[in-house]
């Protein structure tokens, strides 16, 4: 069975920093996964990319939070990482992991319709930052 688990969410202050995993298993093939990258979602607000790695091995980010973000996987390619520093209020929702071919496209993650085809997604985990 395909999943994805996602970690590491918390309540920070503005200026903190938290770590999120995500890791994924029941894939016979990394090919069949395709590229994996992370979402958010705030209340009331569009499900909307933050970063991906993608199919080169280079990384996009939103421009949200491009520059206080970095993506990563470990060397194994199961688990995702996002590290999350200088984290603002506005960066407040529940964080969501996804792994889709299309993710492996230049440039997916930061399309303002990214999270509508992709097949396979995390339960999410929330981060919370206080002012």
């Amino acid at each position: 069975q395909v999943k994805l688990v996602e970690s590491g969410g918390g309540s920070v202050q503005a200026g903190g920093s938290l770590r999120l995993s995500c890791a994924a298993s029941g894939y016979r093939d990394r090919y069949i996964r395709g590229c994996m990258g992370w979402f958010r979602q705030a209340p009331g607000k569009e499900r909307e990319g933050v970063a991906a790695v993608e199919g080169d091995g280079s990384t996009s980010y939103g421009d949200s939070v491009k520059g206080r973000f970095t993506v990563s996987q470990d060397n194994d390619k199961n688990t995702l990482f996002l590290q999350m520093n200088s984290l603002k209020p506005e960066d407040t929702a529940m964080y969501y992991c996804a792994a889709d071919p299309l993710l492996c496209l230049e440039g997916w993650v930061r399309r303002e319709d990214a999270a509508k085809d992709l097949d396979t997604w995390g339960q999410g985990t929330l981060v919370t930052v206080s002012s």
